[in-house]
């Protein structure tokens, strides 16, 4: 039972920390409050008049209104409804919007700003899901069902206050069913809560197989597995259609049983009304505006029994999105100082580092890795796939803390080095280009946003891209397509390499640029990547000897350990895993 309650109460804290992203907007949500609480009064003094109407229309008024007068009335209270209901709508709306878009803001920076590991833990659909559906439904507790469930609230107490007053003996057998209400409105709440995060939960499941179906649609339609990826996402659409109506049942459940107390209530006060009219201890209309009172009270006790779940549901998004805004950032926004550069001649230095991946910390992939590479240099990496040519890579690009060792930039220890002015430095050319789905401009842009339109001309020249750019006719404006798909391999590569060039990096990092490419396209990426590295310390990843073969040293990896090293020359002379490696493509060429 403890735990119960402690859980709720935490998630209780947990929404409450929601709510500072409407602090900025503290007065608007309380000007709007201001006019619901009077909006909702004076809806209560409908009932009240209309009975106190039929009582002067049988001439046993007590307020000492003629019946004509009471026409005026309510047009006044109508007017002012509405003008408040404006009001309340518009100031309400301000803080939804506002308080939405923040934590949407909020949320994408602090997902952006999460470390590798963050997103090998997560999948893209879940993060989609967070941002999207878990938001969504917050801002529909925030625009709608908060101020619904507030008003309800103010009804309900004004309601009983006034039924009190007027029948003490009717409002008493009307009240004792209030506390059953109440507290199954409680219990239904709490279970229709669970299934609410279920059903959210289940919905992410679906968006993930939608995120990677689209997003590797070639190897479906190569594997011919448009069939298998639709029974994958029909299997949890059928478990979120299961969740959903078990969802619904629970409610229509609590529905069925909320309006049996409330009229079968009614009927038993509506007899007891009608005995004591009849009986001369209270008016007619009298009668009837406890009626609608009693009418207008069960609708508030329904409305705040549906509006719990629903707020309910709310919290459980709530949780959701709090657990992300909570976690540490590799980044800080805020505190990027763009003024301040980060100047690197280029030395990197590896020391005695060893490495095992947070996923797989029994797994230790580099083992005791030494090397230096002077400023300028150009060395490569080489070695059977999973040998941990890129996770060197990665290491240097902070993406990972080695398990053991130090890596220093310039002499400077790597860890002392703030992530984002370090990276500024640094530009990487990989296998698979990805580039965005908007323009070539865009997509080269990225490598240094405020750089000019005459820098961008100057960087498609040198990577040898300028001359199938100005062959389209949109040039610099043309949409490359989802991931670059309109543009050939050659073609992304060359976009990527004047985004490098745009950058001017102190360090450049080849991963495999020109693996995948045709003979034509590797000829112009090649001299494309040889004017690149030119006066920058570069590191190399290929098996091509085109590539490497220049480099000023090579480093030779297996099994996570660095084997051998020296020049093209001196490695063949060895006769051992690179004349190997070496000897192996030679045969593949052939």
């Amino acid at each position: 039972m403890s735990k119960t309650i402690k859980l709720n109460k935490e998630s209780l804290r947990q929404s409450i920390k929601i709510f500072r992203f409407i602090k900025p907007y503290k007065w608007s949500f309380i000007l709007g409050m201001i006019c619901l609480v009077i909006s909702s009064s004076m809806f209560m003094i409908f009932p009240g008049a209309a009975g106190e109407m039929a009582n002067a229309a049988i001439g046993k008024g007590k307020w000492n209104i003629k019946v004509e007068e009471f026409g005026l009335i309510f047009l006044v209270i109508l007017i002012v409804q509405g003008v408040l209901s404006y009001f309340r709508t518009t100031f309400f709306a301000k803080v939804s919007e506002y308080g939405i878009a923040d934590i949407r803001k909020a949320l994408f920076e602090k997902i952006i700003t999460q470390d590798i590991f963050f997103f090998e833990k997560n999948r893209v659909g879940e993060l989609t899901s967070r941002l999207t559906a878990d938001v969504e439904q917050l801002q529909s507790a925030f625009s709608i069902s908060l101020a619904e469930f507030i008003r309800q609230i103010v009804v309900l107490v004004f309601g009983v206050i006034i039924i009190a007053w007027m029948a003490p003996k009717l409002s008493l057998i009307m009240l004792l069913t209030f506390p059953v209400i109440v507290i199954t409105s409680i219990l239904f709440g709490k279970y229709i809560r669970k299934l609410s995060k279920q059903r959210q939960d289940s919905l992410a499941e679906s968006n993930v197989i939608v995120e990677e179906s689209f997003q590797s649609l070639h190897t479906v339609k190569a594997f011919t597995n448009e069939k298998f990826e639709f029974d994958r996402f029909a299997k949890t659409i059928a478990s979120m259609l299961d969740i959903s109506m078990h969802y619904a049942k629970m409610r229509g459940l609590f529905f069925i049983f909320i309006i049996t107390v409330l009229f079968g209530g009614l009927f038993f006060i509506l007899w007891r009304g009608a005995i004591l009219v009849q009986q001369g201890e209270m008016e007619a209309g009298d009668l009837f505006s406890f009626i609608i009172y009693t009418g207008i009270i069960g609708g508030a006790i329904a409305g705040i029994g549906n509006l719990y779940t629903v707020l309910s549901g709310a919290i459980g998004a709530t949780e959701r999105i709090q657990e992300i805004l909570e976690k540490d950032q590799e980044v800080d926004l805020k505190s990027i100082d763009h003024s301040k550069t980060l100047k690197i001649e280029g030395k990197v230095k590896f020391e005695n580092i060893r490495f095992s991946y947070p996923s797989r910390p029994d797994v230790e992939v580099l083992h005791d890795i030494n090397f230096t590479i002077e400023a300028g240099k150009r060395i490569a990496l080489v070695g059977s796939s999973g040998a941990g040519k890129s996770t060197i890579v990665q290491l240097l690009l902070k993406f990972y803390k080695p398990s053991e060792g130090n890596i220093f930039i310039d002499d400077i220890n790597l860890e002392e080095l703030n992530h984002t002015s370090f990276r500024k430095n640094i530009a990487i050319v990989p296998q698979e280009i990805l580039l965005f789905g908007g323009t070539i401009k865009e997509n080269i842009l990225y490598g240094r946003p405020e750089a000019t339109d005459e820098e961008i001309i100057d960087a498609a020249k040198k990577s040898n891209s300028f001359e199938f750019i100005s062959s389209f006719p949109d040039q610099f404006e043309t949409i490359v397509g989802e991931r670059g798909i309109k543009l050939s391999g050659g073609q992304r590569q060359r976009i990527a390499i004047a985004r490098a060039i745009l950058r001017d990096p102190k360090i450049l990092i080849l991963d495999e640029a020109t693996s995948s490419l045709d003979a034509e396209s590797e000829k112009y990426v090649q001299e494309a990547l040889d004017l690149l590295m030119q006066n920058r310390t570069s590191i190399i990843i290929a098996h091509r000897l085109s590539t490497i073969i220049n480099a000023d040293i090579i480093y030779v990896l297996k099994d996570g350990y660095i084997v051998e090293r020296g020049t093209h020359d001196q490695l063949l002379q060895l006769k051992g895993v690179y004349s190997q490696l070496v000897e192996m493509q030679l045969k593949i060429s052939e």
